[in-house]
């Protein structure tokens, strides 16, 4: 699109997602699908939502996200490489060999998805009903083993004192016997028909229970934080040292806090930054244009008064984009216990 001079207008900000959502759009129903069997459930969850709300996406648009796409795997020389050790390295380097294991089966063996893995599918409620009636020590496991936010997501739907006996199982966790973690498996796959075992044996620990509180709703987590320190202080203690909060942000580097901020909207960022610590604060002014810091001072003073809750659930928001720009590997998030490698 071109103003009256006939100069090209710039194209509108379009975040990774919405880039992936509006590339699978036009691939067309078939070759969509075939990239979609390739992806994880986070991502085919958050991809399908993205393309359920495209609307009104104009040419310029379209044709930006696609140069972008070119552009990225035009130098790429391992595109077309069919060769399944470079497929195995590649995914094992990427995601590391627990990550990997289950999707090397099934895009290299044409392995189905196991018992386990396909609650990673399922909806949070869905996979509550299912284990609400296992025992307690079956119920960590299965917590244990689902990604920290979904995690977080079907612990929400027990009671209290169900959350706190589990969340402190799943910090107790540390090994699994491989037959124990099959044999749950089986039982799982004769629901759903599945394919191949697990292999893993190492599960949960109190980062595992950290990561999970991470990604709760803070109106269950504040609660859940007390009643663990009420059972044991200690506990509680190593848990919340290893929970990477909002404040930890001033931690990760300006290049991380750049990339963050092209995913978070106005609204969400002045809402966090309004219950933020000066310094903080200040790393997102220097990590902007003179001119955005100066727009984003003025809103906040502007903003007056909020309420703690609206500013906690920004917060949560903004950290949760952030978590998964540091599983996607585009960002790395320091402080708060993160593991370095």
């Amino acid at each position: 699109m071109s103003d009256e001079k006939g100069e090209k207008k710039p194209v509108r900000k379009v975040s990774r997602v919405e880039s992936a959502a509006i590339l699978l759009m036009s691939l067309g129903e078939a070759d969509a699908a075939q990239i979609l069997k390739h992806m994880g459930p986070k991502e085919v969850q958050r991809v399908g939502a993205q393309m359920a709300q495209l609307q009104n996406v104009t040419q310029d648009v379209v044709e930006h996200v696609t140069t972008e796409f070119l552009e990225a795997v035009g130098g790429q020389t391992g595109l077309g490489i069919g060769a399944d050790d470079y497929i195995r390295t590649m995914l094992t380097q990427a995601l590391g060999e627990d990550k990997a294991a289950s999707l090397i089966d099934r895009i290299l063996l044409g392995g189905n998805t196991t018992g386990l893995d396909t609650l990673k599918w399922m909806e949070a409620r869905a996979v509550s009903d299912i284990i609400r009636y296992e025992h307690p020590q079956i119920q960590a496991i299965v917590i244990s083993y689902l990604d920290p936010d979904q995690s977080a997501e079907v612990l929400s739907n027990f009671d209290e004192k169900v959350r706190l006996d589990i969340i402190m199982r799943v910090a107790a966790l540390e090994t699994i016997q491989p037959q124990a973690l099959q044999e749950l498996n089986n039982i799982l796959e004769k629901q759903f028909s599945g394919g191949t075992s697990a292999q893993t044996s190492r599960i949960g620990g109190v980062k595992r229970a950290a990561d999970i509180m991470n990604f709760m709703d803070s109106s269950l987590e504040a609660p859940l934080m007390e009643s663990i320190k009420d059972v044991d202080a200690d506990l509680g203690s190593q848990i919340e040292d290893l929970m990477f909060v909002f404040d930890n942000l001033k931690d990760v580097d300006d290049r991380g806090i750049q990339s963050l901020l092209r995913e978070v909207s106005s609204d969400n960022l002045i809402l966090a930054l309004k219950g933020a610590e000066e310094d903080l604060q200040e790393k997102i002014f220097r990590n902007m244009s003179k001119r955005a810091a100066e727009l984003l001072r003025d809103d906040l003073e502007a903003r007056g008064p909020v309420r703690v809750s609206e500013v906690e659930a920004a917060q949560k928001e903004i950290l949760t984009i952030a978590r998964r720009m540091a599983e996607a590997g585009e960002i790395m998030l320091g402080g708060g216990g993160e593991e370095m490698l």
